[in-house]
């Protein structure tokens, strides 16, 4: 393997641990507090907010993943591959589905909970294909996160260009980075971004 193979394949690897999809919620809550009338809450209030999203779709289902993994004694390649997904999908749903219920529980506006919305629906619905198909998580994530953008554009009625572009120009550098590791085909790139980018909008629209 030549140099400039090895550094391509560390870029892609980091990529992809940067942008896994657990910390998209997060991200998407925290453009809504940049670009909606919610900037304008106490910020104690959008901190303990954005505390419990990052609990129940980051730190917890990271953590439980990792402990099943160990408990298995799998390679990560083994739960990367379609049959060692199965559990981790029911981990993340069911983290997901709880951090709705504290959510609604604790009277949080439904503009933000309507992001952990889009995320279980594009995890339910990730589940469900994957019995057929390994689409990316990682670029359902992102085009979960893209469409969120555009329905919240056209709910608070602002311009999402430039976050829009920017959206797009990642999801094309996440996508990059999980083929060069052989992780999905283009197909499966394609598939999981479009799955998200509907999931996230409709979620959103209908929320």
């Amino acid at each position: 393997m030549t140099d400039n193979n090895r550094i391509i394949l560390i870029m892609a690897r980091t990529i992809s641990v940067v942008f896994t999809p657990f910390y998209l919620p997060l991200v998407a809550l925290i453009v809504l507090f940049m670009v909606s009338y919610l900037s304008m809450l106490p910020l104690v209030y959008k901190g303990l907010v954005l505390l419990i999203v990052w609990l129940f779709t980051c730190l917890i289902p990271t953590t439980l993943i990792h402990l099943y993994r160990r408990y298995q004694g799998w390679s990560l390649l083994k739960l990367l591959s379609r049959e060692g997904r199965i559990v981790p999908y029911v981990i993340s749903i069911g983290c997901y589905f709880t951090c709705f219920y504290i959510m609604n529980a604790l009277h949080i506006p439904h503009f933000m909970s309507s992001i952990v919305v889009a995320a279980l629906a594009i995890q339910i619905f990730g589940a469900i294909i994957n019995h057929w198909w390994k689409i990316s998580t990682h670029t359902a994530a992102i085009g979960g996160t893209t469409g969120a953008l555009l329905a919240f554009s056209q709910i608070f009625g602002f311009n999402p260009l430039w976050w829009l572009c920017f959206l797009i120009i990642l999801a094309g550098i996440i996508g990059t980075g999980r083929m060069i590791l052989r992780i999905h085909t283009l197909g499966e790139i394609c598939g999981g971004y479009l799955l998200g980018l509907f999931a996230g909008f409709i979620a959103v629209i209908l929320s």
